[in-house]
């Protein structure tokens, strides 16, 4: 027996140290960049019937993903799912009957799952018709307001009548709601901080059908105390009957290890297993106007980091919500650019069930008047939305950020 306990105790202290020196190894080499490429620009195939017709997207580089898990104490994974097939037909497209045929494939139906984010003022012409466009199409929306509540009540009607199951979200605004009072314990800022936004929440939006986001930016060097003010919100929301969104975490954040302590890890137990009432809410930008696939999978793409942590300790994936994506604070770029970058994340996305849809950055006031420019994507996406979807395989393998990585 003592022998039997002393393997055992040595065998934890080779894992703990396979562990360190692969961090180590990790953090030494996790600042990467990826050359300028042209995104998936003529890999979009035209909607057949055969199955024998379905092709992956051509992926060339195949660059390693980093680890930031115990690799020793992890149990055997399976393989990566293929990648989502594009597809495109002229609208209009019976999905019904597109998710019928795929599902007797052994495949699903994706759609394109980005859409805008918008506030009071800004530029919003043309919101009303790619909302109505879509919903009429049985595509659902992806739409995040900050304090206006008006257009979500709009989409919220479409909802109520058409069944189709919309995304959205809404914010209160403002330095008592961005974020919570980090001086008092977390339990505590959790019940004031949830109080504070259910007294300003919309009386004309429905909480069992639009998501709330009550946080936004937060300081990932409290990511113990976050974890437990999260775990704190997720109950009192599930309590009160209220879809939840956390963290709002800024792009490139938090760092991968974050989603590992034993705090976070009660909280993601917890989400994954209330999918529809709580979420994870990031923030995806490239931070380059010119290239959405910079440094991928650091930035767009890095919920694949979080998911990796689910699957290494046996906990459920939970729903993410992107609510800000995009290139930078100011700018996005011409249309024709912005939606060759759009469909190469919008593939990404497709592989992800768990991925509920992605936010552009934006169409309020502000921010050097990007509103006018975000304005420019609406027609656009709503073609690209009624025109183009994906076969995805259904399951959960093994996450392979390189098999997505862009040309």
């Amino acid at each position: 027996m003592r022998r039997i306990l002393k393997a055992m105790v040595s065998f934890g202290l080779l894992g703990w140290l396979a562990l360190s020196l692969g961090k180590a190894i990790d953090t030494a080499s996790a600042s990467v960049t990826s050359e300028p490429h042209s995104l998936l620009a003529d890999h979009s195939v035209s909607h057949v019937q055969a199955t024998s017709n379905m092709r992956p997207w051509a992926v060339t580089n195949t660059s390693l993903l980093t680890t930031y898990f115990p690799i020793l104490l992890k149990p055997p994974s399976p393989k990566p799912l293929p990648p989502p097939v594009p597809y495109m037909a002229t609208p209009p497209i019976n999905f019904t009957a597109v998710r019928a045929e795929l599902q007797l494939q052994g495949l699903d139906l994706a759609f394109n799952k980005i859409g805008f984010h918008t506030g009071y003022g800004g530029n919003i012409e043309g919101l009303d018709e790619w909302m109505t466009a879509l919903d009429a199409a049985g595509v659902p929306i992806f739409l995040k307001s900050a304090d206006n509540a008006e257009p979500l009540f709009w989409a919220q009607q479409l909802w109520q009548q058409s069944g189709v199951p919309h995304i959205l979200i809404f914010r209160r605004t403002g330095p008592e709601y961005d974020v919570p009072d980090y001086d008092l314990p977390p339990q505590q800022a959790a019940a004031q901080h949830w109080a504070l936004h259910k007294a300003a929440w919309p009386p004309e939006l429905d909480p069992a059908l639009v998501w709330i986001e009550t946080v936004n930016e937060v300081d990932k060097n409290r990511s113990a105390w976050l974890a437990e003010f999260a775990l704190e919100t997720a109950r009192l929301a599930l309590t009160d009957g209220y879809k939840w969104a956390a963290f709002g975490w800024s792009g490139g954040e938090p760092e991968p290890y974050h989603w590992e302590i034993p705090e976070m890890r009660e909280f993601l137990r917890l989400a994954g297993d209330h999918p529809d009432q709580l979420a994870i809410a990031l923030h995806e930008y490239s931070f380059d106007v010119n290239d959405i696939g910079r440094w991928y999978p650091h930035l767009v793409g890095r919920f694949q980091a979080l998911f990796q942590v689910c699957d290494a300790y046996n906990i459920k994936r939970p729903s993410v919500l992107i609510t800000e994506w995009g290139w930078e604070a100011t700018h996005v770029p011409p249309p024709e650019a912005a939606l060759q970058h759009m469909m190469w994340a919008a593939w990404l996305y497709a592989a992800y069930p768990q991925v509920k849809g992605a936010a552009i950055w934006y169409l309020g006031h502000g921010f050097g008047g990007i509103a006018d420019e975000a304005q420019q994507l609406l027609a656009p996406v709503t073609e690209y939305s009624l025109s183009h979807y994906f076969a995805y395989t259904p399951g959960v393998g093994t996450v392979d950020p390189s098999l997505f990585t862009p040309e």
